[in-house]
């Protein structure tokens, strides 16, 4: 078992820091959206869906981040007190920034995609004033997210809560989370990405996403020769993911994890990244060896896809052991 040190003494296990947004996902499923009438509202975001995911397995959570000052954010900040997600760090934006959307089209179980609605959003306008040292040092675990590196002011926003955290010894995590559409470009986006990487202990992409950042390198890199790079940094743990393959997770220890998936009846594609996350890191507060975080990750994404929503789908630690009971599991 890696030693991260998590500090046992803090209140909160988990703050989490960056996107909180509105879920706009289609009633009518097996069409596209131009024939879709109706759209059921829920939160989301990646770093919101993982902290209510590790909240409903009963980890203190909390949040830094930013929301509309409208009937958008009193919903998201509703929805996070109704989690029992400490909201003190959430500021309400005063200069007229909106939430985030994001129109989901579930044509098939395969074939699912994303209308990011992200001009003038409240979450990027958090600022590094908005992001309290009181408030890092009381946690064991920080997490972020790569989406809210990609604007001022929440970039610095980000980098500043990295930085109480290596000074209060807070173990982070870093959720690749790449969505293209918020950044300028690729190029910008890895040039961020690996500055923060570098200060994180726990990094969880996909292999696209890791391939993203090493676009600067003069070869393509092995799952190996990507995990060693990292451990020559701060990093002691990196997941990277392969969709239906499965997932590997390295340790600087020189160990290897090789994790499957489970069956289940696919409804949609997204949320399965931010729910394996909220378990694998559940898992690694609770000194679980690596091989039962992903286990149970992977089971937490199999429980979400089968779900309409991805907030409101996370599962409770007793579905969990259920299913892993009784699913048929796929190894890679």
């Amino acid at each position: 078992m890696v030693n991260l040190n998590f500090k046992t003494d803090r209140p909160l296990d988990l703050i989490a820091v960056g996107r909180l947004a509105i879920d706009l996902n289609a009633e009518q499923i097996n069409r596209p959206m131009e024939e879709t009438r109706s759209f059921t509202k829920y939160v989301g975001g990646s770093p919101a869906n993982i902290a209510v995911g590790a909240a409903q397995l009963g980890l203190q959570c909390g949040f830094i981040g930013k929301v509309s000052d409208d009937q958008m954010g009193r919903f998201i900040l509703r929805f996070l007190e109704e989690k029992n997600i400490d909201t003190s760090g959430v500021a309400v934006d005063q200069t007229g920034a909106v939430t985030g959307l994001a129109f989901t089209e579930i044509k098939s179980p395969e074939d699912c995609s994303i209308l990011m609605y992200r001009d003038n959003v409240a979450d990027l306008k958090l600022d590094p004033s908005e992001v309290s040292e009181d408030y890092i040092k009381k946690t064991k675990a920080l997490l972020i997210s790569g989406t809210a590196l990609a604007a001022s002011p929440s970039r610095e926003a980000v980098f500043l809560a990295l930085e109480y955290a290596r000074k209060h010894d807070v173990v982070v995590f870093f959720d690749l989370d790449y969505r293209p559409y918020t950044w300028t470009s690729d190029k910008e986006t890895a040039i961020y990405y690996n500055l923060a990487a570098e200060k994180c202990d726990v990094i969880i992409g996909t292999r696209d996403e890791f391939d993203m950042m090493e676009q600067f390198e003069r070869e393509k890199k092995t799952d190996q020769e990507t995990a060693r790079k990292w451990f020559g940094h701060r990093a002691k743990i990196v997941v990277i993911k392969h969709g239906s393959q499965g997932s590997i997770t390295y340790t600087k220890g020189g160990r290897s994890y090789t994790g499957g998936i489970f069956k289940t009846r696919v409804l949609k594609t997204f949320g399965a990244g931010d729910s394996y996350a909220s378990v694998f890191i559940y898992g690694l507060l609770k000194g679980w060896e690596i091989p039962r975080a992903m286990e149970y990750g992977s089971a937490s994404a199999a429980i979400v896809i089968s779900r309409h929503s991805c907030s409101e789908a996370m599962p409770t630690k007793a579905e969990l052991d259920q299913f892993v009971k009784t699913a048929e599991k796929v190894n890679p």
